[in-house]
């Protein structure tokens, strides 16, 4: 490649929090500036300037996805009462990532990055594990009850035209807890379509587990509406693609994926998502080496790392210490912006960049030059180096390949 690539069309940038802050910084002034004319639109969702935006900035920034289709996200910060505290903010705002995939109703996909010296704890797995999330209701928009005393709880449901529905929940003849959950026909749909279409983007299998032989109307209406909207859809997408979409119960789900090679996209109701997604990175290796991407119906994409902010590292920093934090799955996520920008632009160049500065990346990790973190779970010589070092030794090897 001679000169910088040019891009047509900008992405979505969105700054972060801490650590993975400073490596956003170094990321874009080692491997990407240098060699791409990059174009954004920047919007800063660091905790301080959401507090003095009341958030508004996120919800312009999710606005910005829908209107320019591709944006990358770095870590942010979801603040407790400690963070309130430190932070001096105005109120605990909510998850960033939480807005932003309700503004976009969108579906969670995360998958391992693999690499050759970094072998999973489950034996059989060769290919990456991808599991779809989906990102709306359940026990995150619960409302729940602590009992003190004898009682019954109902579940009442009143209709617009007055005329009420009633279901006893329980009779408590003393102390106990109470959960009320829901979720919506038109997002279960979205999490259908965006779980099919991503499939047939990358012409792998979709499982999809709920407890529906317990939970008779709840994961019933899931496993229904998956099913119809497969049968109307894509049925033939998925025949003609040679791939497979298959149901099963949730607990079979699992028994089956501890048994398989991988290779296939796993859909999971939120919180069965949000807890395999971790077993899934652990098990392939750590969070830090899992990429995420928020997929939406319409065909908006919003890439980021999975993990978090890497807080005691930043404090570490602070202090003018050393630190080798480990920026590869927010490498991976600007490198799956970058290539899906040059997918919808037709800019084949931006594209192949991506896919060697993932090659880059990889292959030094391969060499054995490796953050602290892998060199715990990397097999053969190892080199541990601090986060630009690190950077750096991509640099040298991506250099080679332009």
């Amino acid at each position: 490649m001679s000169g910088k690539i040019q891009m047509k069309t900008p992405l979505v940038e969105m700054d972060g929090d801490e650590m993975t802050r400073i490596i956003w910084q170094q990321i874009k002034d080692i491997l990407l500036n240098p060699y791409i004319e990059l174009k954004t639109e920047y919007y800063d969702l660091g905790l301080q300037k959401r507090d003095e935006t009341n958030d508004q900035i996120t919800v312009d920034a999710a606005e910005a996805t829908k209107k320019y289709g591709v944006a990358v996200k770095c870590a942010t910060i979801t603040p407790n009462a400690q963070r309130v505290e430190e932070y001096n903010l105005k109120q605990m705002w909510k998850s960033p990532n939480g807005t932003i995939r309700a503004i976009l109703d969108g579906t969670v996909f995360r998958s391992p990055i693999i690499v050759k010296n970094i072998k999973p704890f489950v034996k059989t797995w060769d290919k990456p594990i991808t599991i779809a999330r989906h990102a709306y209701g359940d026990v995150y928009r619960d409302v729940e009850m602590r009992i003190k005393a004898k009682g019954k709880a109902e579940l009442i449901f009143t209709a617009e035209d007055g005329e009420t529905y009633k279901e006893v929940i329980h009779q408590f003849a003393g102390p106990g807890v109470l959960l009320g959950m829901h979720n919506l026909d038109k997002s279960i749909e979205s999490f259908a379509r965006a779980c099919f279409n991503y499939a047939l983007d990358s012409k792998q299998d979709l499982w999809f587990a709920t407890k529906d032989t317990i939970s008779k109307k709840y994961d019933h209406t899931f496993k229904d509406i998956f099913q119809e909207v497969f049968e109307q859809e894509y049925q033939e997408k998925f025949a003609a693609a040679g791939i497979e979409y298959f149901y099963t119960l949730i607990d079979d789900a699992v028994a089956r994926i501890i048994r398989s090679s991988g290779g296939m996209i796993w859909a999971c109701k939120n919180y069965d998502g949000d807890v395999m997604s971790d077993m899934v990175a652990t098990a392939f290796g750590s969070l830090a080496m899992m990429t995420s991407v928020l997929v939406s119906p319409e065909g908006f994409y919003e890439y980021e790392a999975a993990h978090g902010t890497v807080t005691r590292h930043y404090y570490q920093h602070l202090k003018g210490q050393e630190t080798s934090t480990n920026p590869v799955a927010t490498v991976f996520a600007w490198t799956g912006a970058l290539r899906k920008r040059g997918e919808l632009d037709q800019l084949p160049k931006l594209m192949e960049f991506a896919e060697r500065l993932e090659k880059a990346t990889l292959t030094a990790i391969e060499e054995g030059i490796m953050t602290k973190d892998l060199a715990t779970l990397a097999e053969g010589e190892k080199q541990v180096v601090n986060t630009r070092q690190f950077l750096e030794e991509i640099k040298v090897r991506l250099s080679k390949t332009l």
